[in-house]
């Protein structure tokens, strides 16, 4: 114990200081003040969190007094639960009164009652790992549910019954799961089974709790082992049905593969591929490509059909996918950008197969560069991802295609700028060329001017403009200029 003591001191060395003098500015006003938390377990792990979350018997009120004064800065975005925060020189705290949260049966925000007692507060605690303080100026240790051992152990318990504390909070379900995937923490066999009994309950938690326990988890650095805990447990079902759904029945004859399986594979070579190097431009943890990773192939359920002769086919399964992407993202409370990107590598993520079952022309090449544009760095890892077959010959031959259509990429960008491709002819020339003025016409020969750059490289201006006249002898618009 006083050897784990002293690492979680020296954890924390770098904030001691003002760690202690923040406990005495509380000490010398009649009140306690712990470190609490995530904190004090990642002390223990040899780390230093980026949160600082204390506990106290002052009320906000209080609380709010004392933080003025000692802090350069402070909020009170968080009072209505009774967290007061503060900015002291680089430090960032958040204090809150000893309190419990419980949900009614179909309320979606939590009931906060203030308590009196450190110990009692502590018991109210999501997980035995996170229900341990460090008592502040004193620097004693408070671990009345031997978080400590459980923490040495790798295993996620609950104070009280796991029943208890998911009915008080349901999204402590998604915690254990969030936690299995940071912490590598085996979940007990209590915790587990109140997980499955209770999943239902998860569906009065917001959206937005749900959204921000997924993406910590997808972050972690095993986010497999929290996604098979949801879909074993049923929470998957409620938050993430997509997930199980890709669980298709096999075959007697195996004709495809497990989908679920594959997926999450997928997932894992992806995360093994962020920041391959220095100059990676998708140095991860990536949330854009691990939930593409994840969700790419969400459209096979939809458009699996048994072929005669006893082949199975997943046709437009991409095109599907990335709608049922963007729909679920949403619902999830997740910001347009993210469903967005999310769903256009989706969409892509077939666009590679056939490169090397024939020589893709350079407007080919073109095209799937402009297509992905700022994603084609994740859609490069998305796409050598999605090779999960255990047939090495096939795995070579398509990681030396993709190997191949890279070193072109790289020789059309040296040549072309394809980043930022563009007619040779802009629409103020077009117009002057045309003697026509700003309307639909303009975009079309925008648009066909770029359909031969695209097809043919840099043709010049004098043969953009031949192009583009031949183009507009043939429009019904041109007999009338």
């Amino acid at each position: 114990m006083e050897q784990a003591r002293t690492r979680a001191i020296t954890a924390l060395e770098p904030v001691m200081p003002l760690l202690v003098d923040l406990g005495r500015v509380f000490e010398r006003a009649g009140f306690e003040l712990s470190l609490v938390g995530g904190p004090v377990r990642d002390a223990f792990l040899g780390r230093r969190s980026a949160d600082l979350d204390f506990t106290t018997d002052a009320r906000p009120d209080d609380t709010v007094r004392l933080l003025k004064a000692w802090g350069d800065a402070h909020w009170e975005i968080g009072r209505d639960f009774g967290t007061i925060g503060a900015r002291k020189k680089d430090l960032v705290v958040e204090v809150t009164t000893y309190r419990s949260e419980s949900y009614d049966v179909d309320s979606r925000k939590p009931e906060v009652a203030y308590g009196d007692d450190l110990v009692g507060d502590l018991s109210r605690r999501d997980f035995t790992v996170n229900a341990m303080a460090m008592r502040l100026p004193s620097l004693d240790f408070a671990d009345p549910h031997d978080g400590l051992t459980d923490l040495a152990a790798g295993i996620l318990r609950t104070p009280g019954t796991a029943e208890r504390s998911f009915s008080d909070d349901p999204l402590r379900m998604m915690r254990a799961a969030r936690f299995a995937a940071q912490l590598k923490m085996r979940v007990a066999p209590d915790v587990v089974a109140a997980m499955t009994a209770m999943a239902e309950r998860i569906t009065i938690v917001s959206a937005e709790r749900v959204r921000v326990e997924l993406e910590k988890m997808l972050l972690a650095v095993d986010p497999v082992a929290g996604l098979r805990l949801l879909v074993d447990t049923g929470l998957a079902e409620r938050v993430l049905p997509e997930l199980p759904a890709l669980q298709l029945e096999i075959d007697e004859h195996h004709r495809h593969k497990d989908v679920y399986e594959h997926s999450l594979t997928v997932l894992e070579q992806a995360i093994a591929l962020e920041g391959a190097g220095p100059d990676d431009e998708v140095p991860g943890p990536d949330l854009l490509l691990r939930l593409s990773a994840l969700l790419h192939d969400i459209g096979k359920p939809r458009t699996r059909r048994f072929e005669e002769g006893g082949g199975v086919s997943f046709h437009h399964h991409e095109v599907v996918g990335a709608k049922l992407v963007a729909k679920r993202l949403k619902a999830l409370r997740f910001d347009n950008d993210t469903i967005k990107n999310v769903a256009r590598l989706t969409e892509l993520h077939l666009r590679f197969h056939g490169y090397g079952d024939g020589e893709w022309t350079d407007s080919a090449v073109r095209r799937y560069v402009t297509d992905a544009g700022p994603l084609l760095p994740r859609l490069h890892k998305l796409t050598r991802s999605d090779c999960t077959t255990r047939n090495a010959r096939k795995a070579k031959r398509l990681s030396d295609a993709y190997d191949d259509l890279e070193t072109r990429i790289a020789r059309l960008r040296e040549q072309e700028e394809l980043d930022s491709i563009r007619p040779d002819l802009d629409g103020t020339q077009i117009m002057a060329l045309l003697g026509i003025g700003p309307s639909r016409v303009v975009g079309r020969a925008y648009q066909h001017l770029l359909g031969l750059r695209m097809d043919r490289g840099p043709l010049g201006a004098e043969v953009a403009e031949q192009e583009l006249r031949a183009w507009w002898a043939e429009q019904p618009e041109s007999s009338g200029s």
